[in-house]
């Protein structure tokens, strides 16, 4: 069954995404006074009264202005009405009726799509009364509400909005979809990556950095398996962040790495690894992640043979050198199609086990091999070692005094087993426990 979808239009900040985020009972879409916050197409899951359906957030439209980024406002709003079944029109209560508000009624009228007026910001009787002016739009129902107070309004609103859905019967978990989370910093073609995948203008391009704000999701189907691709704000050094809205968009960039299974670290070829890059790789390791640096902009890189770039990228970072890399270019496509492969080559890492009895027959011939030097007359002994868990792969070595294990053993300890294991594209995570340790 079709979820039913519907989009939230309107002026700049008159409240749409306030309204997104009270509706889906979490902070998705990013909240502040300033107009044009929200710049790309915001898809949300959300419910009501077991009822499923899909919202989309925009941008807000400013007709007459030819602005650039007004212009793919605009061109973002249009997409999302088509793809709507139901409009909800946003006004705003507290600065009353503006002429633009005819000007996007009569838009929303010529789309034959069921169009829902939304009168935002009736935080009190006094406003409810000037709620009326907004009959001129010519609409036959309106619906007053507070979204940033959600106590006026929002229910009835949605019961209305959901009274055609019916309430599907729970189905036994199906495949997830691989989530692929697109980071780094600003303007190294994250967005131009998406908008190549996807063969379609999903997320505004543009050469001025930091255009995505938001985190956008969009599925795809790439033989046969489900991938949900992530398209996150450029994440700059900490020093150069506004406080405010750049702020939490990094911090929604910094979750969707979070919750992803594979992060793709986009970096611009003709700059190199920069300082920052290796900051948000080591963020990707903290996270469990797996990882794969997509060398973008590759079509401007002359003489120089990937193996000999990847053999400077080790050399400069080897504690990336796990990572899967690979050499692409937005522009022309070249090689885009092989980030599924390799997303799914990687995950496959991230779920390997590994056996109990074929894991210390490995660590105790490392062990054998190389034993550590004692410590004060001290000899570190292994007692017994085991696979805790997978997503990323975790292991607990048992063994008599932590005390007595350095960080180059440990070190050591991690390249015998991806030596042995493999886990390209994947972090390992290795703990050490003595006697007496829960």
């Amino acid at each position: 069954m079709k979820e039913k979808v519907i989009a939230i239009i309107g002026r700049p900040n008159v409240g749409k995404s306030t309204l997104v985020n009270r509706i889906a009972g979490k902070r998705f879409s990013i909240v502040d006074d300033k107009p044009n916050i929200t710049r790309d197409r915001i898809y949300i899951d959300a419910k009501w009264q077991d009822k499923k359906f899909i919202l989309i957030d925009t941008g807000g439209i400013v007709e007459g202005n030819d602005d650039e980024f007004v212009k793919n406002i605009n061109a973002q709003v249009n997409l999302a009405v088509e793809e709507a079944d139901t409009i909800l029109f946003v006004v705003d209560a507290k600065s009353g009726l503006n002429p633009y508000d005819y000007d996007i009624a009569n838009k929303l009228r010529q789309t034959k799509k069921e169009v829902l007026l939304v009168v935002n910001k009736v935080d009190s009787k006094a406003q409810n009364d000037l709620a009326n002016e907004f009959w001129a739009l010519g609409f036959d129902n309106m619906y007053l509400l507070s979204a940033l107070h959600g106590d006026c309004g929002v229910g009835d609103l949605l019961d209305i909005i959901t009274k055609d859905i019916e309430i599907e019967e729970e189905k036994e978990e199906e495949d997830k979809p691989l989530k692929i989370a697109i980071v780094g910093k600003p303007n190294a073609g994250k967005s131009s990556i998406l908008n190549n995948l996807l063969k379609k203008e999903r997320a505004i391009v543009s050469n001025v950095s930091g255009t995505t704000r938001d985190s956008i999701d969009e599925e795809i189907i790439f033989e046969d398996k489900i991938f949900r691709l992530i398209d996150t704000a450029g994440i700059r050094k900490k020093s150069k962040v506004d406080y405010g809205v750049e702020m939490f968009a990094v911090d929604r960039a910094i979750r969707a790495i979070r919750e992803c299974d594979v992060a793709l670290l986009v970096i611009d070829s003709s700059e190199g690894l920069s300082d920052q890059d290796k900051k948000i790789a080591s963020i990707c390791e903290e996270a469990g992640c797996g990882l794969i640096l997509a060398f973008n902009k590759w079509d401007l890189i002359k003489n120089v043979q990937t193996h000999k770039f990847e053999e400077e990228i080790e050399k400069e970072a080897p504690f990336l050198n796990y990572a899967q890399k690979i050499f692409i270019s937005a522009k022309t496509g070249q090689r885009l199609e092989q980030i599924f492969k390799m997303a799914t080559e990687v995950q496959k890492e991230r779920e390997k086990r590994i056996s109990t009895g074929l894991l210390n027959k490995v660590i105790n011939e490392a062990f054998s091999l190389n034993p550590p030097t004692s410590i004060k007359g001290k000899l570190l002994k292994i007692y017994y070692s085991t696979q805790a868990k997978i997503n990323p792969p975790t292991f607990v070595i048992f063994i008599n005094n932590k005390d007595l294990i350095q960080d180059h053993y440990k070190r050591y300890i991690n390249k015998k087993l991806r030596e042995n294991f493999g886990f390209k594209g994947v972090p390992i995570v290795v703990s050490y426990r003595q006697k007496g340790d829960k």
